[in-house]
Order: C-alpha cells, then structure tokens, then sequence
C-alpha cells in the first residue's frame, strides 16, 4: 500500500545536529513516500542543517533538569495537537509523553524508538526521585504500545520481561558509502592514531583513556564530540600535561565524520558498567568504526564484547585501570599482522551490519 501522501512527524529533544540514527531513519521515511517533519530544540550553539525534509526547532526557555523537559513537551504536544500527520515516531523517553497522549487525542499511530534505556542512564542512576517520575511514564504508556524499536536485544529482553510487549531490533548501523575525501588530515609525525567518537559524557571511559596516553609512545588520541564534561577532559589533558599526545576537535557534524575516522588505526568505545543502559548498550561508534575499517578496543560488556568476538575485529580490555588499556593499546599496535586480519574482518562485518539492510524492519510497522 502507498504511503504517498501520508505525514510522519518524528520528535527529539536534541537540536538535530549530530543525531544519526535519526537522520537515517528519517531518510527511510522519504524512501517510503511520508512527508517528514523532524522536530528537535534550537540552542545558542545549533549549527544550521540542510536536510531532503522539513525540519523545526522549539526556541527554549531552559535548556537542562525538570523545567527543560516540561517546556520541551509543552511546546512538542501543543505543536503536534494543531498539525496534521498520520504518525508520529517518538524518540525515547523524554518525548513520549506527548506524542503517546497527542495520538491517543487524534487516534493516529505511534512508534516509540527507545535508543538506550532511559531510566538506568547515568543521569538519573543515583537521582532515585526523578528516575522515579520517569519510570512512572514508562510504566503508564509502554505496555499500551504496539510499535517499539530499541537498539540492542539485552534492552528488548528487559522491556518484554517488565511490560510483555514485543521489541523489534532497530541498530544504528552506518550506510554503505564510496571512498570520501578527507576534510583534515590527522597524520602527526607518522604517528598512529587512536579515536574516540561520541558525547564527551560521564561513564564514557573518556577519563581513562586520557590518562592511559600516559603509558602509550608513538600515538595521538583524538576525542571527537562535545558533552558535560568536555572541560573537565579539556582540564584533564591539560593538568596531566598530555597537549601533544591527546586532541579535542569538539562537535563534527554528521556527514565529516567518517572522514576524520578512516584515518584512525584503532576506535575506542570504553563505557563503564554504570547502570543497566550502559550494560546493555550498543554504541553507535562501535559501527562507525567497523565501516571505516579500523580495529576496535571495547569494553568488557555484553553487548559490544559479542559484536567483537562474533567478527573478531578488536580486543576487550578486562578493566578500566589505566595501565591496563594502555597495555593493550600497545600491544594492538605492535602486531601488525593481527592489525591486519581484523582489518579485513571489518570488511566482512560491514557486508552485514548495514543500514541498507537493517531499515528493512521499519516497513514492517509503516
């Protein structure tokens, strides 16, 4: 049946900038004929977008804590209540609660793509309060859904085994793409290379990467992304006196960032076992990496730890002492012959860890 016509209007309380995932699924939308809207926020620092879609960002009045996700929600369920759309996908927690009741009101669908595990984030592990508030949310609304995406099986179990409802496997896995042209060269002095992509976050294992440089010779670490703690990394580098051996490039937007990463020798995904959503998570880097044909070095989780073994592409550190990934990192660089196989088994992965292949699932909801 044709979609041609029909509007979807896809909601995130992010300001649209640096999202992949949904601006993958929002081009898998057009490739199904909707008309998309995607609706974000707007900040002082928002860079402009040029997207195939309509795009809107709410001017907020706060832009963090509780007054920041009642003004969000305010404006998005007022601005859906007087549009016309024929569904509505919803991104995690923080924009359901208007999208669930602005459907219910206008008796449209709803698909609810839950991209982590909303309330074990670090943010709100030891904030029993306000995990209270959105656990509450979580409980009203989920077990009346029909259609829910999250990333990793771990997270679909936990969601089935508290509400009984069924959880399709929706991967942010990178598009199949051409050779592209670098947008800057990282090459220092021969140097190898090793890249961190992603927020600059809590629980990341930014921190200790930073400090394993220490122990590492012949080697620059490159930290792409913003975050809370990016000062704090920024002061990190500098106290322990790491400018030459560790780079902060900040924010890049979404379509030169793979250009940055092909040059890397080795990516790091080394998110610490902090709650159950970092347990359980399935990083968007780990397969940014795996398509720019680099090894990998990941953390002992199940999640990525499968990922790695399964394709054999990297190395799992045991811990997060900082001598230990140093170790490790060592020891990667100096096999060149391993260096090389779990190369070629990137090329292997990527033949079936695509997004050509994995967005075959939203047609089944649409």
């Amino acid at each position: 049946m044709s979609n041609a016509g029909k509007k979807i209007i896809v909601s995130v309380t992010n300001d649209l900038t640096t999202d992949q995932r949904v601006a993958k699924i929002c081009d898998t939308l057009l490739e199904l004929d909707y008309e998309v809207i995607l609706v974000g926020r707007r900040l002082k620092t928002s860079q402009a977008i040029n997207r195939k879609y309509d795009t809107k960002r709410f001017k907020l009045w706060f832009n963090s804590g509780a007054l920041f996700y009642a003004n969000y929600n305010i404006h998005l369920f007022f601005y859906l209540l007087f549009s016309k759309f024929d569904a509505l996908w919803s991104n995690d927690l923080d924009t359901l609660l208007s999208n669930y009741l602005v459907s219910r009101l206008k008796g449209e669908k709803i698909i609810f793509d839950s991209h982590e595990y909303f309330t074990e984030v670090p943010e709100l592990v030891n904030r029993p309060r306000v995990k209270k508030i959105w656990k509450l949310i979580e409980r009203q609304i989920v077990p009346k859904l029909k259609h829910i995406f999250t990333v990793s099986p771990s997270i679909a179990k936990l969601y089935n085994e508290e509400y009984g409802v069924n959880v399709k496997i929706l991967r942010n896995l990178p598009q199949l793409s051409d050779d592209i042209a670098l947008k800057k060269d990282l090459k220092v002095e021969d140097k190898n290379i090793l890249v961190y992509q992603g927020a600059v976050n809590i629980n990341r294992g930014i921190e200790y990467m930073v400090k394993a440089m220490k122990y590492i010779d012949n080697a620059v670490l490159y930290i792409l992304g913003v975050g809370d703690i990016y000062e704090d990394i920024h002061d990190l580098i500098s106290k322990l006196e790491l400018n030459d051996k560790v780079k902060m490039l900040g924010e890049i937007p979404l379509e030169n960032l793979k250009s940055y990463t092909v040059q890397a020798d080795i990516g790091l995904s080394l998110e610490e076992n902090a709650g159950l959503n970092y347990r359980y998570a399935l990083p968007n880097k780990l397969f940014n990496y795996i398509h720019a044909n680099i090894p990998v070095l990941v953390s002992d989780l199940p999640e990525m730890k499968a990922v790695v073994n399964k394709y054999n592409i990297g190395e799992v550190i045991e811990n997060h002492d900082e001598k230990h990934i140093a170790d490790k990192i060592n020891s990667m660089l100096n096999d060149k012959e391993k260096m090389q196989f779990w190369k070629a088994n990137t090329k292997k992965a990527m033949a079936e860890l695509n997004w050509e292949k994995e967005k075959q699932i939203i047609k089944t909801v649409l």
